[in-house]
């Protein structure tokens, strides 16, 4: 038995291709199936074309060339179930502990056996804090989802990246006062080439306020001070959207023995033909294999991941 954490389309596809060689598992994931895709706004495109997410060999057929995250969730979801994958759902991994081949996972509902275990939990799990008076407040919010609760209120997004962009265009649409502060001097280059534009010329024009080399200081209820090149300011504000990145869990990687990088990247230590870690027996597989460096692994360019996973155990069998 390989018990695999995390149902995100790695995790999945890692389940494939140790069926497709007759080898058992159970993948055991804290939220629904691929999480982290349905934690994603709901209207989201993905910037990849849709027969760079595909897994098991199963066509992925989108309407457009770049699927939305409707279309994802339910091609994972028949992936699953093509497969018929063994998933236990809303089951929270705490640590695992023995050694290669007399593995015992520990969940927040039981304890497991396993001869190998599959770390797959991809880096969407905890958001980057921005550690500033207010950030508990119940208005300050990490992930988006939909733009229309937003209508008529002062919204104030943080971040420079694709999620940021995507926040305050669909709010500003849906008539919010959208505010967004960004830390440096710039949006990221990487935003999708389709939405910079549209970004760019709104702040432009004054329709969405930009505040850059700019920080949050303060959160209160209606209010938000911020620090920027001119001074301080204070602004109005009913909802902070935080759009500051996310992290994998290096809490339980560390819990689970493995080493990770001294850098400020903090990636999890192993083979890169085989991606078992420091302890024999247990891989790490997709995007946590980056750490911090979120921008490097994504769906299309670590499913191979599931291949060298399965293979190597097999051969060592």
């Amino acid at each position: 038995m390989v018990i695999i954490i995390g149902s995100g389309p790695i995790g999945l596809a890692t389940a494939i291709a140790l069926k497709q060689k007759g080898i058992e598992s159970l993948i055991i994931e804290r939220g629904c199936l691929v999480n982290s895709i349905y934690n994603y706004p709901t209207n989201m495109t993905f910037f990849s074309t849709s027969d760079k997410l595909e897994i098991g060999n199963i066509p992925f057929i989108s309407h457009g060339p770049k699927p939305t995250r409707k279309e994802a969730l339910e091609y994972y979801r028949r992936a699953a179930e093509h497969y018929n994958l063994n998933i236990n759902l809303f089951e929270e991994v705490t640590n695992v502990n023995g050694e290669d081949g007399s593995y015992e996972v520990i969940t927040d509902k039981g304890k497991y056996k396993a001869e190998k275990v599959v770390l797959a939990t991809g880096f969407y799990g905890k958001p980057n804090m921005m550690n500033v008076p207010g950030e508990e407040l119940p208005k300050v919010l990490h992930y988006y989802d939909d733009p229309h609760r937003y209508a008529w209120q002062n919204v104030l997004v943080v971040g420079g990246g694709n999620s940021a962009a995507d926040a305050a265009l669909e709010t500003y649409r849906c008539h919010a006062n959208v505010s967004i502060l960004v830390k440096h001097d710039t949006l990221k280059p990487s935003i999708k080439y389709w939405v910079k534009p549209d970004i760019d010329n709104r702040i432009k024009e004054g329709s969405i306020t930009g505040y850059f080399n700019s920080e949050v200081l303060e959160i209160r209820e209606k209010e938000v001070d911020i620090q920027t090149p001119d001074g301080e300011k204070t602004i109005k504000n009913d909802f902070v959207l935080a759009m500051t990145g996310y992290r994998p869990h290096f809490d339980l990687m560390q819990k689970m023995g493995i080493n990770l990088t001294e850098d400020e990247k903090k990636m999890p230590v192993y083979n890169k033909e085989t991606l078992e870690t420091n302890r024999k027996g247990l891989y790490v597989a997709g995007v946590v294999c980056g750490g911090m460096d979120t921008s490097s692994l994504f769906i299309e360019n670590s499913r191979i991941h599931a291949e060298h996973i399965a293979d190597h155990i097999e051969k060592s069998r």
